[in-house]
């Protein structure tokens, strides 16, 4: 079992100026006129921004070089992108790419080209090391990165003027500054959004800054660890039990909804991943980002996400789509993309590349993270049944009755009678 996250990026040629050899072989092949098939998700909020146009450039630029080989590009939202790809696969018409949010289990059924059989040397080469290891099953890399993020601690700056405050560290500061901001009337002093949309992401936010996560360094489930049972309690009776969390039961509260009560400037501070800043920013809210606060000092590990890139086998055309794919992984696509959408690059050049340029100083202390960031088990099958788990039972652990050892040793319960039936 591993860690993993979640996120979409673009390679790069090396510095020797190797040629991209594929893993497989050469992009002819004695084929001609190939469609390959690509269904993707939308990163955009609307029309104007939708990733549709991203993929039409691209689409438009590969194909001027490669007049043998269309790319027919669907875009879907993201409620409906991993259904639509699945009932393409139970069809038994699975597209030939897939950029969505889990690849475990089509791994598992043998159904994904790896790696490296489609990338050349170069470019598979360039991948965060952290995310490609994301990115395996057996130690096998099937799942390519596409984009990331990690979580930094925003805080209204107005607000915390106004109390008196500086950006905590620990805990202990933290809830100091939300009895302040109480204090002050301000109405989510900190919101925890542990309601069904993202739960599991603000969960291992904390579980991580309470040095603990969803597993142990042999990368077996320990949900109900000494230290997440102590993490869960610390926060159910020192943060909702009096009342610093809002006049929302963060089993009730959606991440979208806390994001929505940031950016009105009804919230003292929150987890927030860089999309977080144009939302706010939108509204005139004067934020502030620190690392998240741990039990006694900064936190050592940030939450990571990454979405991601899968081929699968069914069609053939190895070489095309290996050939498509070290185009997608080029340092300026990677680039464009990160930027449209504020999100992180996944391979090492355009990393260095954002982190040297002045246009995304926003963007660098997210970027700053991602070293040292924990991702979700995705590449364990079992992942998608305790994530499902945590989405709807965690917020129980903070409920006034309820009891974090409890929740926690009954998702414990849950992620070992998943993984026993793998």
């Amino acid at each position: 079992m591993q860690r993993r996250v979640r996120t979409r990026t673009i390679a790069v040629v090396s510095a020797l100026g190797l040629m991209g050899v594929l893993g497989g072989c050469g992009v002819g092949g004695g084929s001609s006129d190939v469609t390959l098939k690509l269904v993707a998700a939308d990163y955009g909020d609307s029309a104007a921004n939708s990733s549709k146009k991203y993929w039409d450039d691209l689409v438009q630029r590969y194909e001027s070089e490669h007049p043998d080989v269309n790319i027919d590009v669907s875009v879907y939202s993201w409620t409906d992108v991993d259904r639509e790809v699945k009932e393409m696969v139970d069809a038994g018409n699975p597209p030939d790419m897939a950029q969505i949010g889990a690849y475990a289990d089509y791994a598992a059924e043998e159904k994904l080209y790896k790696v490296g059989d489609l990338l050349s040397i170069p470019v598979q080469a360039d991948f965060l090391s952290q995310l490609a290891t994301a990115g395996e099953v057996n130690s096998v890399q099937y799942g390519m990165p596409f984009a990331s993020s990690t979580r930094l601690l925003f805080y209204n700056k107005k607000l915390f003027r106004e109390a008196g405050l500086t950006p905590p560290q620990t805990w202990d500061e933290l809830a100091a500054a939300a009895e302040a901001l109480q204090d002050l009337g301000v109405k989510y002093p900190y919101a925890l959004p542990l309601g069904p949309e993202e739960a599991q992401a603000e969960t291992m936010q904390w579980l991580l800054s309470g040095d603990g996560g969803y597993s142990d360094i042999t990368s077996t489930y320990s949900i109900d660890s000494v230290q997440n049972v102590q993490t869960f309690t610390w926060l159910k009776d020192e943060l909702v039990g009096k009342g610093l969390t809002g006049p929302v039961a963060p089993g009730k509260l959606d991440r979208a909804e806390a994001f929505a009560a940031f950016a009105a400037g009804d919230v003292g501070m929150l987890n927030g991943h860089p999309s977080l800043m144009e939302i706010a920013g939108k509204k005139g809210v004067e934020y502030g980002m620190v690392p998240t606060p741990g039990v006694d000092g900064e936190s050592p590990t940030t939450l990571g996400v990454a979405d991601w890139m899968m081929a699968f086998n069914h069609n053939g055309h190895r070489d095309q789509v290996g050939d498509f794919l070290d185009f997608v992984y080029s340092e300026e696509n990677v680039l464009d993309f990160s930027r449209d959408y504020n999100l992180l690059p996944v391979t090492n050049s355009a990393s260095r590349a954002m982190a040297a340029s002045a246009e995304d100083k926003d963007l660098k202390p997210f970027l700053d993270q991602l070293p040292t960031s924990e991702l979700y088990p995705v590449g364990n099958t079992s992942w998608a049944t305790v994530n499902a788990a945590i989405k709807k039972e965690i917020g129980k652990a903070v409920a006034p009755n309820g009891s974090p050892e409890g929740v926690l040793g009954g998702l414990q319960a849950t992620a070992t009678r998943a993984e026993n039936a793998e």
